[in-house]
């Protein structure tokens, strides 16, 4: 007998309640299962364009989500080794209301230059924040670890961030082994020798009451000191391997059962990505969204946030939708986005020299 998902728990509950979450005006707002994608992507968010680098000569690249016509943003940073630009401009303290564009790159801090290339592409078609003497683009970027895949001296430059640009459409991204997520690897908590691939992954939310929508969509480059985790399977799907190499350990099984870890990992790892919403929100909003949506994270990724990851997610609020935001709702959606956008990057990734992927593996619980 198959066993239910927590998804189709989810769309069976919502269809049975008539779920109905109570907007910040305090009016209603219905919805029913038919109204959910099973996949979709980031670029389901009106306003948002997203574009990938991936460099040829060894597996590294950055991934670019191009909100042109300006949108609200939000940051939070959970890894104790991020690196990362632009995040104190999205305080909701701070002035500058609105961004232009997001990078997650590979390359370590090497790959923050990639955001120089992207604030050309947009100076070049004159959008940014209106100085009077000029238009500056605002840009915030994340970075992870990829340096030990290939060469090291081989990252994404500030070229990069600009042919990421060129390439971005509102079409479905491609997932796996492109953009920031072409050398993203993951199960590193014993060692490198012992780590799958992981990649790029998206993954959208559209409810619809009949009268007006909203969609709430996630991307992130998963490269992750722990496994990944089907949450609707409570199953490993990608990780640490056993020392033959030949099956998934389950590290916090390994762990409890006395498993030593390597002394140091150092900052080899990192999972950054973003989530966006059509709904109109505020920075202080959109920092909550951000927040929340590392939820996420924690449903997919064990463990997470640990000393040698900088997991760092934005959050974009384009305003497009005219349903009144309801942070709670866009918070709780972002989450399970972002959860499904985790899985997904793993699925789509494919195996490169000593890294299998995730299709080879059997999961474990």
């Amino acid at each position: 007998m198959r066993k239910t998902t927590r998804r189709e728990i989810l769309r069976d509950g919502l269809a049975a309640t008539s779920f109905a979450f109570i907007n910040e005006d305090g009016s209603a707002m219905s919805f029913n299962s038919s109204t959910q994608n099973e996949h979709g992507a980031i670029t389901d968010v009106a306003g948002i364009k997203v574009g990938h680098f991936t460099d040829s000569r060894r597996p590294t690249g950055c991934t670019v989500i191009l909100c042109e016509e300006g949108a609200v943003g939000g940051v939070d940073v959970r890894g104790a080794a991020p690196g990362t630009r632009e995040t104190d401009l999205l305080n909701p303290i701070n002035t500058v209301q609105q961004v232009h564009a997001v990078v997650l790159s590979g390359g370590s801090a090497f790959g923050l230059d990639t955001a120089s290339g992207v604030m050309r592409y947009l100076e070049e078609r004159n959008i940014g924040f209106d100085v009077r003497v000029a238009r500056v683009p605002i840009v915030p970027a994340a970075i992870l670890f990829d340096l030990g895949v290939g060469d090291p001296k081989i990252r994404p430059d500030a070229e990069a961030g600009y042919k990421a640009c060129k390439a971005a459409t509102a079409k479905a991204p491609e997932e796996g082994n492109v953009g920031a997520g072409a050398g993203a690897t993951v199960g590193k908590l014993f060692g490198m020798k012992r780590a799958m691939k992981g990649g790029v992954g998206t993954a959208s939310i559209k409810l619809n009451d009949g009268k007006s929508s909203l969609t709430v969509g996630a991307i992130v480059a998963v490269n992750a000191v722990g496994d990944v985790i089907d949450p609707s399977a409570g199953k490993v799907i990608a990780g640490a391997r056993t020392q033959d190499g030949k099956a998934l350990l389950g590290s916090m099984n390994a762990i409890l059962r006395g498993e030593q870890l390597p002394p140091s990992l150092g900052g080899t790892a990192t999972t950054i990505g973003v989530v966006a919403t059509d709904v109109k929100l505020d920075k202080m909003q959109a920092t909550k969204v951000a927040q929340m949506a590392h939820d996420g994270l924690a449903r997919a990724i064990n463990p997470i946030h640990t000393a040698s990851d900088g997991d760092t997610i934005f959050a974009l609020a384009t305003g497009r939708s005219s349903r009144p935001a309801n942070v709670t709702l866009i918070g709780a959606l972002a989450a399970e986005a972002m959860a499904q956008a985790v899985v997904r990057a793993v699925q789509a990734a494919r195996r490169i020299e000593n890294l299998p992927s995730a299709s080879e593996m059997r999961g474990v619980s």
